[in-house]
């Protein structure tokens, strides 16, 4: 069994906002593997699923993200899934928008949602990374995050999320290793607006 959360804040006020991007990979799994997450269980929404042969729950936290650590924990212990089965995706400063990236383990970096979680869980668990980029300079980083996503950036919305989804897959599929061989290549070219990301993940 393998538990695939992805972090962000409930309610309509958060919907359309950077901070929920794993919401919305989540529900685009939910859609491909007719898995509506649409129970509620220990603090989150669920569904369940057969993604890739494999049997997954699919969880929305619906704390707030810098109180994500309880609901997964929850779940983590009632279906008695280790670390190394839990996959979660959540929003990243240090990727380039338009970028996904995969890895296990690591700090927080700044996210409230990994503090938590890397405090209820500990920190080696899988984790898709759905690249933002960093705010202008004259931004306050948690008014980034909770602000909508850009004309520009809803364009290509649907396309990035898409490859966060497949990174998912990626993973039930073939594994960590092959799933970060794939997905943490540097690309060609960046999205339109954005450089690449030249930094080297761990």
């Amino acid at each position: 069994m393998h538990l695939i959360v992805g972090l962000g804040n409930p309610g309509r006020r958060y919907s359309d906002t950077r901070h929920n991007a794993g919401f919305l990979v989540v529900d685009r799994l939910a859609e491909r593997w007719s898995a509506p997450v649409d129970q509620k269980q220990l603090g989150s929404e669920l569904g369940k699923a057969l993604i890739a042969s494999h049997p997954a729950l699919l969880a929305k936290p619906q704390s707030f993200m810098n109180l994500s650590g309880q609901p997964v924990a929850s779940l983590k212990g009632y279906y008695k899934v280790q670390n190394e089965h839990v996959i979660v995706i959540h929003d990243d400063l240090d990727i380039e928008f338009g970028q996904v990236r995969v890895k296990r383990g690591g700090g927080h970096g700044g996210h409230n949602g990994l503090r938590d979680l890397n405090q209820r869980i500990g920190a080696d668990y899988v984790r898709v990374r759905f690249g933002l980029s960093r705010p202008p300079a004259q931004w306050d980083t948690a008014d980034f995050v909770l602000s909508a996503w850009t004309t520009d950036q809803k364009n290509q919305l649907d396309e990035v999320v898409n490859r966060a989804a497949d990174a998912v897959e990626a993973l039930l599929r073939d594994g960590l290793q092959a799933a970060m061989n794939h997905f943490n290549t540097r690309p060609k070219s960046a999205p339109q607006g954005q450089q690449a990301d030249t930094r080297h993940d761990a």
